[in-house]
């Protein structure tokens, strides 16, 4: 994939908000709010950061994607579209019957899918599954994996950063969507996750922090990633739950819940502007 400069980038991920809320709107279900939030980075990692071929989806050399939150599965469809594994006209049958587009990725329909991901917890540990094989087949692939901030709560992740660390995964670097709120309302209310960066530190991970809409900011810390060795990385990325359309932004609700017509046509607008 040819890399794509910061001003593409941002266009590229305004039509990729445009895609998602247009998919979930017409499906009439799914999960806008942390699909919206990710954008940029999940944007900035297929065309910039990352090594994959849509021509050539199992090309054994590519970095992998495990997107841990797979309720932002329209975020992940609309940039596989617009990177060519399959033509844009299939994000209109979102959660159809049939429909090689799911509510959660699903790895036997989808081209470009690595996991088939929803129940949350679980990615890191698969992350790292394929971190330890490119070790041992001696390949020199990278794995990106997206985490939830409510997904935080799983015991299952702390099991893998420790994992991680002790087998000194340094090709591995996990994102952390801290938008600061999970289906239920604010994390820090239902299970205080802070002091975060702390916690990944004391786990023996190399720790960043930055704004997650800001794609040079991602670009940076995605390069740095890359060039610390012997330990496994994690970028805390602070952005907006239900960014770019400003009645879902910070919003609790809108985790899970379609915007109806006259919404849709708002958020459009916004969009546009």
């Amino acid at each position: 994939m040819k890399k794509k400069t910061i001003k593409d980038l941002e266009e590229m991920a305004t039509r990729i908000r445009q895609h998602v809320i247009t998919m979930i709107g017409k499906a009439g279900s799914g999960h806008p709010g942390g699909s919206l939030s990710c954008v940029d980075v999940v944007t900035t990692l297929y065309f910039y950061k990352m090594q994959h071929n849509p021509e050539d989806p199992n090309w054994e050399d590519r970095d992998r994607f495990v997107l841990c939150k797979g309720h932002a599965a329209p975020t992940l469809y609309a940039v596989l579209a617009e990177s060519g594994y399959f033509p844009v006209e299939e994000l209109t049958r979102l959660r159809t019957g049939g429909s090689m587009l799911q509510g959660h990725p699903d790895k036997n329909r989808t081209p470009g899918i690595e996991v088939s991901s929803g129940s949350l917890g679980q990615g890191l540990s698969v992350a790292n599954g394929m971190a330890i094989a490119a070790k041992l087949n001696h390949k020199g692939y990278r794995i990106y994996a997206l985490i939830g901030d409510g997904e935080c709560d799983e015991g299952q992740i702390w099991e893998a950063a420790m994992a991680a660390s002790h087998y000194k995964l340094d090709n591995i670097t996990a994102i952390i969507d801290r938008n600061g709120l999970q289906i239920d309302g604010p994390t820090e209310k239902i299970m205080s996750l802070e002091p975060l960066a702390d916690k990944w530190r004391a786990f023996g991970w190399e720790v960043m922090e930055i704004d997650g809409h800001h794609i040079d900011e991602i670009i940076s810390a995605l390069d740095r990633a890359e060039k610390i060795k012997g330990r496994p990385t994690v970028i805390i990325a602070h952005i907006i739950k239900g960014k770019g359309i400003s009645f879902m932004e910070w919003k609790a609700e809108f985790h899970g819940k379609a915007p109806n017509k006259e919404e849709l046509e708002h958020a459009l607008i916004e969009l546009d502007k």
